[in-house]
């Protein structure tokens, strides 16, 4: 059974840091492309950092600079570091694996909210 876990979100302070989490299980994770979106109210689901399986990375504009995505493979999970965190980036943070063999096999998490308020 395949599940994205997503954890680490919460309340935060502008300009404070969170790092968001996604542990994978049931199926090779290796091989899978990972990104993080974001959806806020009344907006559309937006990527926000893309890992390839291989390590290369991509970000968002509105993001550059201050996030950074990460992954270890060994244990099968994907990071997201915030820093500088703005009211903007407000949102529910989704965890996506994107197999490279199989672009059909697209798995979602539920989702982790992060909320940037003073």
């Amino acid at each position: 059974q395949v599940q994205l876990v997503e954890s680490g979100g919460g309340l935060v302070q502008p300009g404070g840091s969170l790092r968001l989490s996604c542990a994978a299980s049931g199926f090779t994770f290796g091989y899978y492309d990972m990104g993080w979106y974001r959806q806020a109210p009344g907006k559309q689901r937006e990527l926000v950092a893309r890992i390839s399986s291989g390590g290369s990375t991509n970000y968002a504009d509105s993001v550059k600079g201050r996030f950074t995505i990460s992954r270890d493979n060994a244990r099968a999970t994907v990071y997201l570091q915030m820093n500088s965190l703005k009211p903007e980036d407000t949102a529910v943070y989704y965890c996506c694996a994107q197999s490279t063999l199989d672009n059909r096999k697209v798995y979602w998490g539920r989702g982790t909210q992060v909320t940037v308020s003073s």
